[in-house]
């Protein structure tokens, strides 16, 4: 048996997977339209999508809309599956960037980094995208749906649930990362039992797609036998031809050693999980990197005691340049062995994920 659909309301995906969203730079189209070709959810990621336009520390409201329009259509041209959007809550110009996904009319904007509390409220007449938030807790999906069921009479989509294994900015306290009661397991589940009967009430239901640390075919049939309805993966798309980012970039997953992956302080006021190097070390020595910031692009970004912007470090990063920056990943990243297409993946996953079951 090879794996369920996975249906976000009137959306049927082939494959029960979502490939996460990967800023800077690292999921856009070239990834998104791979992924979605193969029957699974392709996902390109706004944060400073822009940041390559020759105006971007001119007119970053501008680039950065004119960036994701490309880049969902040039997605759109390359498949005829399902492509979405992630839009991050804490991006100063999320607003505007939810504005221009709907009008593009992508399938799915995923959104996380805060609780995107009036997301429906940017949907306009017909529109068909679905809304997807990202959430860490039991707690943060049910003010969402009271929220929006209050505000908007809707309910969400379908929530992504991110625990602590994942790459990039994390939803925990430090404390809580390494916390059994933390578990991706653990909360998937109390997420379940919290929206199913507020879903069921309005006889519909809101499919639970679990994310962070989801490694192989195994995992994947683990955490669906709790009653998730998918997956999202974000390392694993990492090391394929597909991935938008620089060889040097996947290198570093296929170098890096266990040890290797850290927990950081960002100035985007969360922790995240990246890979260690020598710019990371300064950064804890209290080596300042100087910079000006020519596109506040996070809400949360105190540009005065920041030690360097996250935006020129992550987009440094996709190019392979880690002098000046460094890699956000997974905690299994350190797994990554080789570079493979997308194609041979998702075979990949679908053979192990086969052998799971009884």
């Amino acid at each position: 048996m090879g794996f369920s659909s996975l249906k976000i309301g009137d959306l049927v995906s082939r494959i029960p997977i979502i490939q996460g969203g990967m800023g800077v730079g690292i999921s856009m189209s070239g990834l998104a339209s791979a992924v979605a070709n193969e029957g699974g959810i392709g996902i390109i990621a706004t944060a400073m999508i822009g940041i390559d336009e020759p105006d971007v520390s001119v007119n970053p409201i501008a680039a950065n809309i004119r960036a994701l329009k490309r880049e969902i259509r040039k997605a759109r041209a390359m498949t005829k599956g399902i492509i979405g959007v992630n839009i991050m809550v804490a991006l100063t110009h999320y607003a505007e960037l939810v504005k221009a996904s709907i009008e593009e009319a992508v399938d799915i904007i995923i959104s996380g980094a805060g609780l995107p509390l009036d997301l429906p409220g940017y949907l306009v007449e017909g529109a068909k995208t679905k809304l997807v938030p990202i959430v860490s807790s039991a707690r943060a999906a049910k003010l969402l749906c009271q929220k929006w069921l209050s505000k908007y009479n809707r309910l969400p989509d379908a929530f992504v649930v991110e625990g602590p294994k994942a790459g990039g900015h994390l939803g925990f306290k430090k404390e809580q990362i390494n916390d059994s009661d933390y578990a991706l397991e653990k909360l998937v589940k109390e997420v379940i039992e919290t929206v199913g009967p507020i879903a069921a009430k309005l006889d519909t239901t809101i499919p639970v797609i679990a994310a962070g640390g989801i490694f192989t075919g195994g995992d994947i049939h683990k955490i669906l036998d709790l009653g998730a309805a998918g997956v999202q993966m974000g390392t694993r798309f990492v090391a394929t031809f597909e991935c938008d980012a620089a060889f040097a970039f996947k290198k570093a997953y296929l170098d890096a050693k266990e040890e290797d992956l850290m927990i950081i302080n960002s100035p985007v006021g969360l922790p995240g999980r990246a890979l260690h190097n020598k710019f990371l070390d300064d950064v804890e020595n209290g080596d300042k990197k100087p910079f000006k910031c020519p596109y506040q692009c996070i809400k949360t970004c105190d540009i005065n005691k920041s030690p360097y912007c996250i935006a020129l470090a992550l987009a440094g990063a996709r190019k392979g340049k880690f002098k000046n920056g460094f890699a956000f990943a997974g905690s299994n990243a350190y797994k990554v062995n080789e570079i493979i297409s997308v194609k041979d993946l998702i075979g990949t996953l679908q053979l192990e994920y086969s052998q799971n079951q009884s």
